[in-house]
């Protein structure tokens, strides 16, 4: 008999046999593949021509993109149209194509097929019910944290998500308030959280809440000495070297640096004085640049200003009066990597690009960035060559748009329709994808199959689920359920139901009566009906009980009746003229009636 033959008798015929890999559809991503680009449109033959410096968008995100000064070839499909060396668009080649088939670029020009933005698929996850005010990704890239103006936080985890793109945490930080912002610090550990309160919170990274700092006397003029914000929250950030520290900005025109460890106070107060009538204003937002030396502010007032880290916060170091137009709230104030570069977004409809080594007018301003929500930001590309902002609708009910603009002279150098306005982006640079909070409550994730790196692309990479087998399941799941409808609950097993066990045991482990987990003794005021007691006297009440207000007094003294008459040691003075009680007989019928 031959050897497999044996192998197959004895039912071991798949022994040592490399298990097999499952493989991923080449064509996963074309689900989440955006239509954005309309065919007609991008045929017209007047348009094609155009060639030369770069332009402002007019509505048309292909075509004012083909000149010289563009670094990288537009987010088109290879196969639309070509280029020449110097990127501009070719008219020779429009026969070519008419001809060819081949939806690819030729050879030579291989490193211009790739997408410039990750911009060509998109993730939605949608579950909040109004406009998304605050967004943020741990450094990792792999979980998003949101919060909206319907009062709810977020957590959402890549690895952890499937196509259905759930959340795996959802919390009030702070009641019926407005999340503000949410930041992550350095390490990832820990996030905080800015609602419309006086107090930030502090949560750890899977969203337990571990602090909550103190706020301040609001009858107290001096902001110096108040020990927290006696104002609405709008903003903070992180030290970047330090994660011990972080600062929050608050419409009591107050910038002040905490320490983690330290809940009770802050460590510094910057106070910022307003031009206006009565000094005050209210800090929209702050940044720290990204060295830690700089701390930066944005004002209602349309004032810009920057403090040293090291210096005594009693002026500031640099500033600029009608950054902004005053009574507009400035929605984002980024630093660039090298420092020297400072890029803000007001409510004036303007993004604003300043030099801090001539800060006295902006490098360049972009004028056509409409602003339907005040905390509209604006963040540099990972390579910083470009800035994306959002640009809302000028019509009712219209569609935003993802502006993407030239750092040089903030040109529009593509323009991305969204479904509606967008108002926090952050464009992470380790995954290279692009998180947009809609005002509908939506989180949009835009990527390239080609160009990110896991985030959104984890939800398609999983391929389909595996389907359960008898081998993959234990003895006691694959056995045969007995059913007992009529069984006390505590003697049911689900209804034939196979659950997982880890959530059970997780149920079980909260219950106290399940876990057997000792009575913890109550400390200060009492609770639940007990009255609080130190651990001590709470052992003691237990070991010695009073029962006299169980016993009878009448018995509880005739005891002592017949030890009195044995020994008269208190009752010999008058024993001799001590009268003899006579107690009446009672029969058992009137003890009945008695009783009754």
């Amino acid at each position: 008999m031959a050897d497999m033959d044996v192998f197959s008798a004895m039912g071991i015929a798949g022994f040592g046999k490399t298990a097999k890999k499952r493989e991923l559809d080449p064509k996963r991503f074309d689900k989440t593949k955006r239509e954005e680009v309309v065919l007609p449109k991008v045929e017209e033959k007047p348009l094609l021509p155009q060639s030369g410096p770069s332009k402002l968008s007019t509505g048309i995100p292909s075509q004012s993109d083909e000149d010289e000064d563009d670094p990288g070839p537009p987010l088109l499909p290879a196969g639309l149209y070509q280029h020449d060396v110097d990127g501009v668009g070719n008219e020779d080649n429009e026969d070519d194509r008419a001809d060819s088939d081949e939806p690819e670029y030729d050879p030579g020009a291989f490193s211009l097929s790739a997408p410039e933005f990750p911009i060509t698929h998109e993730a939605t996850l949608k579950e909040h019910t109004k406009v998304i005010s605050a967004l943020t990704l741990d450094p990792s890239g792999a979980r998003v944290l949101s919060g909206s103006h319907d009062y709810d936080c977020k957590l959402w985890d890549f690895g952890g998500m499937t196509t259905q793109t759930r959340s795996f945490k959802t919390w009030e930080p702070a009641g019926s308030y407005y999340v503000n912002d949410l930041k992550y610090s350095n390490d990832g550990q820990q996030f905080l959280v800015i609602s419309g309160t006086l107090q930030a919170k502090l949560f750890d990274r899977e969203g337990e809440e571990k602090a909550t700092f103190v706020k301040g006397d609001m009858y107290i003029r001096d902001m110096k000495n108040t020990a927290g914000h006696v104002g609405e929250l709008s903003s903070c950030a992180w030290h970047p070297k330090d994660k011990q520290y972080f600062i929050t900005s608050s419409a009591d025109s107050t910038i002040r640096i905490w320490d983690v460890e330290n809940k009770r106070k802050q460590k510094s107060v910057i106070v910022v004085k307003s031009k206006e009538r009565g000094a005050r204003t209210k800090v929209t937002t702050c940044a720290y640049s990204t060295d830690g030396t700089l701390i930066g502010g944005a004002c209602l007032d349309g004032a810009l200003h920057m403090w040293q880290a090291s210096s005594n916060f009693v002026r500031p170091n640099m500033t600029i009066e009608g950054a902004h137009t005053k009574g507009t709230e400035a929605g984002s104030l980024v630093f660039s990597v090298d420092g020297r570069t400072v890029l803000t977004r007001g409510g004036d409809d303007s993004v604003k690009l300043w030099d801090l080594r001539a800060f006295k007018k902006p490098l360049a301003t972009y004028s056509e960035a409409t602003t339907l929500y005040p905390g509209t930001n604006a963040v540099f590309s990972p390579d910083e060559k470009y800035i994306l902002t959002g640009t809302g609708s000028s019509a009712k009910g219209g569609r935003g748009k993802l502006t993407f603009l030239s750092r040089d002279s903030l040109s529009v150098v593509k323009e991305l329709d969204m479904d509606t306005t967008p108002v926090k982006l952050v464009w992470h640079s380790k995954i290279n994808q692009i998180i947009a909070g809609l005002a509908n409550g939506t989180v949009s994730v835009l990527y390239s199959p080609e160009t990110s790196l896991n985030g959104a692309k984890l939800l398609l990479s999983k391929g389909a689920p595996k389907r359960p087998t008898v081998e993959d399941m234990s003895d006691a799941l694959a056995a045969p359920t007995i059913l007992t409808p009529h069984a006390l609950p505590m003697f049911k097993d689900g209804d034939g139901i196979v659950k997982g066990m880890k959530r059970k045991r997780e149920k079980d482990r909260m219950d106290p009566r399940k876990s057997r987990r000792p009575e913890l003794p109550v400390t200060g005021p009492g609770r639940g009906g007990r009255v609080g007691a130190s651990a001590t006297q709470h052992v003691v009440q237990n070991l010695v009980r009073d029962t006299t207000r169980d016993e009878d007094p009448r018995e509880a003294l005739l005891k002592y009746a017949k030890k009195a008459e044995e020994d008269p040691q208190w009752t010999s003075a008058w024993r001799q003229n001590q009268p003899k009680p006579v107690f009446a007989n009672v029969s058992e019928d009137e003890e009945e009636g008695q009783e009754e």
